[in-house]
């Protein structure tokens, strides 16, 4: 049976994320996206320079803040503050329209990425620190490097506090 608290403001996970949108005027989230096929394509200098650039003007053009990411030869981690989702679909659509008008331009034909992403809101209980520590591992993980430090496609643009 549905409680008079349910029933007046919506179900628990809205409620809690309610509270992240109150407490917090650009929420953190953790987002993942993948290459077409996953192609891999992403781990270069070049488009790490083309990253690096989109992001440091994101604040100023979308209102979109980003922290800590990893690039992965076929896929990107980052954490973004962003004031919503709204305005977290509209930077993961720029910047994937970037990096692939960027990526066309140096000759790869054929479509650069899969369709949407994957996004996560942290909450106050999660860490951001924790989940880094898991991102930053990837290429350890998948055999690139013997150190997450010895990755030379990952970093940080913004200091995104929680």
């Amino acid at each position: 049976m549905e409680s008079s608290a349910t029933r007046d403001r919506g179900p628990r996970r809205l409620r809690r994320l309610e509270e992240v949108w109150s407490t917090h005027r650009h929420p953190l989230f953790f987002v993942t996206f993948c290459t077409a096929d996953r192609r891999r394509w992403l781990a270069c200098e070049e488009v790490l320079v083309e990253f690096r650039a989109f992001a440091a003007r994101s604040p100023q053009k979308a209102d979109v803040w980003v922290g800590r990411f990893v690039l992965m030869p076929d896929h990107v981690h980052v954490f973004v503050g962003a004031e919503g989702s709204p305005a977290l679909s509209r930077w993961v659509g720029s910047m994937k329209g970037f990096l692939a008008s960027r990526r066309r331009a140096r000759g790869f034909p054929g479509a650069a990425w899969q369709e949407g992403f994957f996004d996560h809101v942290l909450r106050s209980s999660e860490s951001y620190d924790e989940k880094w520590d898991y991102v930053r591992m990837n290429p350890v993980r998948a055999g690139l490097v013997a150190r997450p430090e010895d990755w030379p496609f990952a970093g940080e643009i913004h200091q995104l506090d929680w």
